[in-house]
């Protein structure tokens, strides 16, 4: 029984290691996302004022 019990016991110490590792990465993933998302943003408001503009231009509103 105790051997059985110990076994256990290590094998929840492996399991929270990892999940502890996972936790880091997911925390990492998000930073990384944000910034993704942001750039992508930036881009997008980039290409609609530059068609805009150039839209303004073509029907001579500048």
């Amino acid at each position: 029984m105790e051997a059985r019990v110990a076994r256990l016991e290590a094998t929840a110490e492996h399991i929270q290691r990892d999940v502890s590792g996972l936790k880091l990465e997911i925390r990492d993933l998000r930073t990384s996302m944000l910034a993704d998302f942001r750039m992508t943003w930036g881009a997008l408001i980039a290409a609609s004022l530059g068609l805009a503009g150039m839209m303004a231009k073509g029907f001579h509103w500048l």
